[in-house]
C-alpha cells in the first residue's frame, strides 16, 4: 500500500528482558525477547508522546515470490486488509478508523511490513489485530477480484511517474538481471490478472509465520506488561518450516542509456551504479561515500549554483544484498541534456580517479552518526529504524552501525568509489520534458454508479476491542509550551523534550509574494529563497557549510527555515541559522546564475501538465484578477534585478512577522537566552505589518476540463469548490468531522464505495482547506480513464447522501474517536509538534487550540454535520479537473 523509504539509522542500544532468549543488558529503555515459536520481539520505550507504533515485519517480500508473479507479496499485503478468521474486513476497518492512527503497510524486497501508530491506550487492540492476522487471512476469489482492481490502480499510478518507469523497466532489469531484484515488487497488471486467491493464500501460508517475523513496538509503553501481552497473544501460534530462500548471484553491469519522455517541468539526467548492500561488510563505507558525494560542499551540489545544471544531487538506496547509487542533475526544458550529463560524468570520474576530499568524508561520518540520535525524535521513525536494522540489515540495533561508520577511512571510501563509479557499469537515463497539450473544457465525463450505496449497519467489534472504543475521552495532550516575544516582535515557542540529546528548530516568516511582490515581479520570492544557499555576508558558501558540518547540523534558510543540531551545539547552530536568515550573501554572480536557472525552470513549469492543470483549476475557482492567479513567467523572472530581490527581502522578512519553535533538550530559560542572542538584533522595516492573506471569493461555477498528460497511464482527478467558510469559522469542526466520515480513511464512505466495493481506485480522500478569508472543499482520486466518470458520480452521490441523511451514531462515534486520538498522535515527533505550534501561531490561534478542538468534537452531533454539509457544500458546484489520458 503506502511505500516508505527505509530509514537505515536509529537511536537506542539494545537491552534486557525476559523471554525464551535473553539479551545482555545494555539500555534500560529497550527490551528484547524471542518467543518459543521463534517470534522476535523488540520493545523500545520512548516517552515523547502518549503514542505507540507497532511494526510487524514478515521476512518475505518480493524476493520470495514465484517466478512470473512479481507482485505476489504486494498482493498478499493488500489482502491482509480484507479480514482474517475472527476479524472481518469491516471490523478491521472500523478498528483502524477508531484508533485514528497511521494504519498501513508496505512491501519491499526483503520484507512485508504492517504498522500501526496509535495512542498508547490502544496498544492492546493493535497487538490483537497483529496476532489475528498472523494466524490467517481471508483469501476469497470475490475479495481478490475487488482488491485486484485497487492494486492495478496503484500500478497505473506508479507507472505514470517517468522516474519510476526508468527505475522499474530499465534500471532494475539491467543492474540485477538473474536475481529477484530485477523486479521492484510492485507487480504488473498482466501478472495480477493471472494470479488467483489460492496463489496468494499459498504464499501467505508458507511465509507468514512467527519464526519468520520480527515485532517492533516503540513508544510510551510499559515493557514488562507489553511483553507479557505479546506472549499471551502470539505464544501459541505454531512455527513453520520455511521454504528455501533465493540465491543472489550478481552479474557484471553493462553500461546502458535510456531516453524517456517526461511530464516533469524540468529535464533530468540520471546515472546509477550498483553498491554494496545493507548486509555487506562494506555497507558503512558505501553509506559514507553516498553522503560525502551528496555534500553541499561537493561538486555535484555545486552544479546547481554555478549554472552547470538546475540542480545536482547524489543519493544511495540500500537493499539487503545490494544498493543503488544515484547521481542526478537537472536541465531546463529545451536545454542541452548532453552538456549537463557530461558535466556530471566528469565530476563522478574525478571522484573515482582522484578520490573524495577527506574533509567531506569526515563530515559525512559525523552526520551519519548524529542522525542516529535524531531518530529518537519520532516514535514511528524510531520503530522503523529498529525494523530496518533487524529485518533488513540483520543487525542487533540501529546503533550498532555507529562503530563501523566511525571506523571508515578516506582510503576505504576512495577505493570503493574507484571500484563502483565506473562508467562501463553505469545505467544512464535522460528524461526529457515533452508537451502534452493545454487543458480543454468537457461537457461531462459520463459514467454512472454500478453498485449500491454504503450499507450501514453498525459493525459489531470483537470483544477485545469493544471496551476500548465504547467511550470517548479527551486526549492526553502532554505538551506544555512556553511562549515569549522578543523586543523586535519575533515570537519564540519552546517545548522541552528529553528523549534525545538534540534540538530541532522550525521557523516561518509570514509572507505572500502574490500580495507582496510588485507588479511584473512574479517569482521574486523563489529567486530570493535560492540565494540562501550562498552563505552569509560573514561566511561564504563553503565556509558556512563547513561550520554546519563541524557541529553535525542540518540547516535550511528562507521564508521557512529549520535546524537540527546536537544539544551541545545548540547555541552555535542558532547563531549560524540566524546569520543565514538575517545576513544572506547575495553575490551578483550568484544572482545571475540563479536567475538563469529559475528562468529555465519556469519555462518548463508553465508548459507542464501539472502546472497547466493547477492554473486552469484556479481560474475556474477564482474571479479574474484574484492574487492566487499570479504566477512566475520566464519574462517576469528575466526582468528581475538583484536590487528587486534585496528590496523584497527587506520589505517582507520582518521579525514581527516571524515565529520560531524550538523543540528538544533545552530549557525555556536557555532557549530565551540563545534566541535573544541570535535573533534579538533583527530590526523590522518601518511601517505597519503587511497584509498576507488572500481576500474572500464568491462561489465558483461548476465546470469540467481535461489536461492531457502523455506520460501518464492513469488519470489524476480533483473535484473541488470554494466554500464560504474560513479558518476561524465556528462550523469548521463539524466540517472537519464530516470530511473524515466522507473521505478520511479506509472505512470512509468514499473508500468503501470506490475501492472496497467497486475496485475503481487505489485511494480516494476528501479534504477541507481553510484560510483567513476563504475555503475549499476537495476530493482527490486516481483511476483508469474508463472509470473517471463512474467514480465521479459516486463521489457526488456520497456528498448528497451526507447532506440528505444524518450519519449514523456508529459513524459519528468512530469519527469523534479518531479525531480525538489524532490530536494526541500530532505529538509523536519533534517536527509534528513544532509544525502544529507554528501553524497555530501563524493563524493567531492559542497554543491550546487542540484541547479546545477536542471539546468541540466531543460535543458534535450528526445534525451538526448534516447542517454544515447542507449549508456550505454544493453537490452540483464542483469543478472537475482530470489530468492524464483522455477519459473514456
Amino acid at each position: 500500500m503506502k511505500k516508505r523509504v527505509m530509514r537505515l539509522a536509529g537511536a537506542i542500544s539494545l537491552a534486557l528482558v525476559a523471554g525464551a532468549a535473553i539479551a545482555a543488558p545494555k539500555d534500560a529503555n529497550v527490551t528484547r525477547a524471542t518467543l518459543d515459536n521463534g517470534l522476535r520481539v523488540v520493545i523500545v520505550r520512548d516517552t515523547l508522546a502518549p503514542v505507540v507504533t507497532t511494526e510487524m515485519n514478515y521476512l518475505a517480500g518480493s524476493d520470495e515470490v514465484p517466478h512470473g508473479f512479481p507482485g505476489t507479496a504486494h498482493a498478499v499485503e493488500h489482502m491482509m486488509f480484507r479480514g482474517s478468521p475472527g476479524l472481518s474486513k469491516d471490523q478491521l476497518l472500523a478498528i483502524a478508523s477508531d484508533m485514528g492512527g497511521n494504519f498501513n503497510a508496505d512491501t519491499t524486497h526483503a520484507a512485508t511490513q504492517y504498522y500501526f501508530t496509535v495512542p498508547a491506550q490502544d496498544l492492546d487492540v493493535a497487538l490483537h489485530v497483529a496476532a489475528t492476522r498472523m494466524r490467517g487471512v481471508d483469501m476469497t476469489d470475490a475479495g481478490w477480484s475487488k482488491e485486484r482492481g485497487a492494486i492495478e490502480q496503484e500500478v497505473s499510478r506508479d507507472n505514470s511517474n517517468p522516474f519510476y518507469k526508468f527505475y522499474s523497466h530499465s534500471l532494475l532489469p539491467h543492474m540485477f538481471a538473474g536475481t529477484p531484484y530485477v523486479y521492484s515488487g510492485l507487480g504488473t497488471r498482466p501478472s495480477f490478472d493471472k494470479t488467483t486467491a489460492a496463489d496468494l493464500k499459498k504464499f501467505h501460508d508458507a511465509w507468514y509465520a512467527p519464526n519468520n517475523a520480527i515485532l517492533v513496538i516503540a513508544g510510551d509503553v510499559d515493557p514488562t506488561s507489553t511483553l507479557k501481552q505479546v506472549k499471551k497473544l502470539f505464544g501459541d501460534i505454531p512455527k513453520k518450516t520455511l521454504p528455501v530462500r533465493p540465491n543472489f548471484e550478481f552479474k557484471p553491469v553493462k553500461a546502458e542509456t535510456v531516453k524517456l519522455p517526461s511530464d516533469f517541468p524540468v529535464g533530468i539526467t540520471a546515472m546509477a551504479w550498483r553498491l554494496p548492500g545493507l548486509r555487506d561488510k562494506n555497507y558503512a563505507t558505501a553509506l559514507v561515500l553516498s553522503d560525502a558525494l551528496a555534500s553541499k560542499r561537493g561538486k555535484l551540489f555545486e552544479m546547481g549554483l554555478t549554472g552547470k545544471a538546475l540542480f545536482g544531487e547524489f543519493g544511495g538506496s540500500f537493499m539487503p544484498h545490494a544498493g543503488i547509487a544515484f547521481a542526478l542533475a537537472g536541465f531546463p526544458r529545451g536545454g542541452d541534456s548532453g552538456k549537463v550529463l557530461n558535466n556530471m560524468q566528469a565530476i563522478i570520474a574525478e571522484a573515482a580517479s582522484k578520490g573524495v576530499p577527506a574533509e567531506l568524508v569526515e563530515a559525512a561520518k559525523k552526520k551519519a552518526i548524529a542522525d542516529l540520535e535524531y531518530k529518537k525524535n519520532s516514535v514511528s521513525g524510531l520503530a522503523n529504524a529498529w525494523s530496518s536494522a533487524l529485518a533488513f540489515r540483520n543487525g542487533e540495533s540501529p546503533d550498532d552501525i555507529r562503530d563501523a561508520i566511525a571506523a571508515v577511512t578516506p582510503e576505504e571510501v576512495n577505493a570503493l568509489a574507484k571500484k563502483v563509479l565506473d562508467p562501463a557499469h553505469a545505467i544512464t537515463a535522460i528524461l526529457t520534458p515533452t508537451s502534452s497539450g493545454k487543458p480543454v473544457a468537457s461537457k461531462g465525463f459520463g459514467g454512472a454508479e454500478s453498485f449500491g450505496g454504503k450499507p450501514s449497519g453498525a459493525v459489531t467489534l470483537p470483544d477485545w476491542a469493544k471496551a476500548d472504543f465504547a467511550r470517548l475521552e479527551l486526549p492526553n495532550l502532554k505538551t506544555n509550551p512556553s511562549s515569549f516575544t522578543l523586543a523586535n516582535g519575533l515570537r519564540v515557542i519552546v517545548q522541552p523534550e528529553s528523549v534525545s540529546k538534540t534540538v530541532e528548530v522550525y521557523g516561518e516568516v509570514k509572507t505572500n509574494q502574490d500580495l507582496q511582490a510588485p507588479k511584473d515581479q512574479e517569482g521574486v520570492a523563489d529567486l530570493l529563497n535560492s540565494l540562501f544557499n550562498f552563505g552569509t555576508t560573514h561566511l561564504n558558501r563553503l565556509q558556512f557549510q563547513a561550520a554546519l558540518d563541524a557541529i553535525s547540523a542540518h540547516e535550511n534558510a528562507g521564508s521557512s527555515f529549520s535546524l537540527k543540531v546536537p544539544t551541545a551545539n545548540f547555541a552555535k547552530g542558532m547563531q549560524l541559522l540566524a546569520d543565514n536568515e538575517l545576513h544572506p550573501n547575495m553575490p551578483a554572480q550568484a544572482f545571475k546564475v540563479m536567475q538563469h536557472n529559475q528562468e529555465g525552470a519556469v519555462k518548463g513549469l508553465v508548459k507542464s501538465p501539472a502546472f497547466l492543470n493547477t492554473i486552469h483549476l484556479a481560474k475556474a475557482l477564482y474571479p479574474a484578477g484574484d492574487p492566487d492567479l499570479r504566477h512566475a513567467t520566464p519574462k517576469s523572472v528575466a526582468g528581475l534585478t538583484l536590487a528587486d530581490v534585496k528590496s523584497y527581502y527587506t520589505q517582507t522578512f520582518r521579525p514581527d512577522m516571524t515565529t520560531v519553535v524550538i523543540v528538544g533538550d533545552v530549557t525555556p530559560t536557555e532557549a530565551h537566552k540563545v534566541a535573544e542572542t541570535a535573533f534579538g538584533g533583527w530590526k523590522a522595516v518601518a511601517g505597519p505589518k503587511p497584509n498576507t492573506d488572500y481576500p474572500a471569493v464568491p462561489d465558483n461555477k461548476a465546470s469540467e476540463f481535461h489536461t492531457p498528460d502523455s506520460s501518464a497511464v492513469q488519470d489524476s482527478v480533483t473535484l473541488t469548490e470554494t466554500i464560504p467558510m474560513n479558518e476561524n469559522s465556528s462550523d469548521r469542526y463539524a466540517m472537519y468531522l464530516g470530511s473524515q466520515i466522507l473521505g478520511g480513511g479506509f472505512d470512509a464512505h468514499l473508500m468503501q464505495d470506490l475501492r472496497v466495493k467497486g475496485g475503481l481506485v487505489y485511494g480516494v480522500y476528501s479534504g477541507v482547506g481553510l484560510q483567513k478569508h476563504r475555503g475549499r472543499f476537495s476530493v482527490n482520486y486516481g483511476c483508469d480513464p474508463d472509470k473517471v466518470g463512474q467514480a465521479r458520480s459516486v463521489v457526488i452521490r456520497d456528498v448528497k447522501q451526507m447532506q440528505d441523511t444524518p450519519v449514523t451514531a456508529v459513524e459519528l462515534h468512530a469519527a469523534q474517536g479518531k479525531m480525538l486520538r489524532s490530536l494526541a498522535l500530532g505529538q509523536s515527533s519533534f517536527s509534528s509538534i513544532a509544525n502544529n505550534f507554528l501553524s497555530l501561531s501563524m493563524q493567531g490561534k492559542p497554543l491550546d487550540a487542540d484541547a479546545i478542538a477536542a471539546k468541540k468534537y466531543m460535543a458534535m452531533t450528526a445534525a451538526d454535520i448534516q447542517a454544515v454539509f447542507k449549508q456550505y457544500l454544493r453537490a452540483d458546484g464542483f469543478v472537475t479537473a482530470v489530468k492524464g489520458p483522455a477519459p473514456k
